[in-house]
């Protein structure tokens, strides 16, 4: 677009004032303005005004925003709510600062889910101190289960999970669903806060012991005309102690130097996506055309209860980034009465539907659904479809054969030590099987407290090396203001051609802000 010099020179003349900083050159400018528009129109000195707003806009959003290679740095930077250096505070703080190997198996369970978190509440505009939430409910261990029903990583008891949404069946518990727990717990956040009138603390409390009992509180100190934030209410002990211990950590990940401390680092990128699947699957069928281990699957979707996914629905899964792509192209060749294994079974005398799902270890529901039956009744001699789960294939009621067939390996008896700070959820990782497993083979129930040196039994398949973690990583790169390939290769210690290559680049002379990236990175050196 062409522009007049007399446009030019307003703008440049109304630009050079924002920078000039003394009375007297004030003055001059004043002046020399002045001049300059003696003349001109109306109209000339509106679109020179636009001009101007455009220039001073442009040079603001050339400000290169902060570039975060760590997902506790990206936080870090964020931290907004003021942290009072008073007893609970730093009775809390003091503790976890002793604790280095705790912060370190935080770091370990965060690492597939950190990411995710802190985009979802960045997203709604909540203090970025909620992304560290988890740690103070659950150590962000997804199988965590208080003793009060809670469960989940964000801890959503079973009424309260309805209450906001989150499905609680046989098959599936949306509370330990990483994506619908985050969702649901961020609108629970979101209507305490605004409930609460914009009180975070109190909101944050509130999420602890609800809003009744925060309402009451504040209810009562008005009657006395007594002040109505966190620390001037008579709180429940386990919540007034709650709130520290959030402030507690959001100052040590802040000053974390200073107390001696490190938090491992997460890397600032989308390692997992949700794939939508469309229909029921069996989840062994699934890892496999994930080319996973079914326990890896397990973790990144604690939701499901069962061998498969519900019936009907949720039809997602979480997967590793450089997973979906694979997963998705199988299941797309896959036919939907393929996502399931099966066998065929004759209808005998005293049989139900029900009878025959707890005989197979599935539902009533999976076997209508599978066979397209339109009510429960069926006849003797009929001949069903029925679910073949991973419960059936290690039930007793099966021939021997078929169990050592499916099973394909006899297991090796090995015995795990119980070390401080363990649970059933990192011992189930170490040795690459699941918490319904260990706790069966150990006749304990998934939310047992383990005892200090307690002797535990575990069986690995002899077919299955132990798990080595690989630190070969894909991940999905959203490129930033400033960003070039050789920034971003540097980074990622990669070659600008590779990342040409994984993202057919060839010929593309700029990235975009925003424009997404396929990297292979190591996540170890990265």
């Amino acid at each position: 677009m062409n522009k007049s010099p007399l446009l030019i020179t307003l703008a440049l003349a109304l630009s050079g004032c924002q920078t000039v900083t003394t009375l007297d050159s004030d003055s001059q400018v004043a002046t020399q303005t002045n001049q300059k528009l003696e003349g001109a129109s109306p109209n000339d000195i509106n679109n020179a005004l636009m001009v101007n707003a455009q220039y001073q806009q442009v040079n603001s959003e050339d400000e290169e925003a902060p570039v975060f290679d760590d997902v506790w740095e990206r936080i870090r930077y964020q931290l907004s709510i003021d942290v009072p250096q008073n007893r609970p505070v730093v009775t809390e703080r003091n503790y976890y600062a002793r604790h280095q190997a705790y912060l370190d198996r935080i770091s370990k369970r965060a690492e597939p889910y950190l990411h995710f978190i802190v985009e979802e509440v960045e997203k709604r505009e909540m203090p970025i101190e909620i992304a560290l939430l988890p740690i103070v409910e659950s150590a962000f261990d997804p199988f965590g289960y208080s003793n009060r029903s809670a469960s989940g990583i964000w801890q959503f008891m079973p009424a309260t999970g309805e209450r906001f949404d989150l499905k609680q069946n046989w098959w599936y518990d949306g509370r330990r669903d990483i994506v619908q727990s985050t969702r649901a717990a961020l609108d629970y956040l979101s209507y305490l806060h605004k409930t609460l009138e914009g009180d975070w603390l109190n909101a944050i409390a509130a999420y602890n012991s609800g809003e009744g009992r925060l309402m009451r509180a504040i209810k009562k100190n008005r009657k006395k005309h007594l002040p109505t934030d966190f620390w001037s209410l008579d709180l429940p002990s386990e919540t007034t102690a709650y709130v520290p211990k959030l402030l507690a950590l959001a100052d040590l990940l802040k000053r974390a130097d200073d107390f001696n401390v490190k938090w491992q680092p997460v890397i600032n990128a989308q390692v997992v996506e949700v794939v939508d699947v469309g229909s029921q699957i069996d989840l062994a069928l699934a890892a496999d055309m994930a080319d996973m281990t079914l326990t890896e699957l397990y973790r990144l979707n604690p939701g499901f209860n069962r061998w498969a996914t519900d019936p009907n629905g949720p039809h997602f899964l979480l997967l590793p980034t450089d997973k979906a792509e694979q997963f998705s192209q199988k299941l797309a060749l896959t036919d939907v009465k393929d996502r399931l294994r099966w066998q065929q079974y004759t209808v005998a005398r005293g049989d139900s539907l029900s009878v025959i799902a707890k005989k197979f270890t599935t539902s009533s529901s999976a076997i209508r659904s599978l066979n397209k039956l339109k009510s429960n009744t069926i006849r003797v001699g009929q001949e069903l479809l029925v679910p073949l789960t991973d419960g059936a294939i290690n039930s007793e009621h099966l021939p021997k054969q078929m169990r050592l067939a499916a099973n394909k390996a006899t297991r090796t008896k090995l015995s795990h030590t119980v070390k401080s700070g363990d649970t059933l959820w990192d011992i189930s990782r170490e040795y690459d099987v699941t918490m319904d497993e260990l706790a069966s083979w150990n006749k304990l129930k998934k939310n047992s407290v383990l005892r200090l040196n307690q002797k535990l039994t575990v069986y690995k398949s002899a077919s299955k090396p132990q798990a080595t973690a690989s630190t070969n990583r894909t991940i999905t790169y959203k490129v930033r203001r400033g960003d070039s390939l050789a920034r971003i290769a540097s980074k990622f210690n990669l070659t600008v051609n590779e990342i040409i290559k994984w993202n057919n680049l060839a010929g593309q002379k700029y990235l975009q802000p925003g424009q997404k990236l396929k990297l292979k990175v190591d996540v170890r050196s990265s």
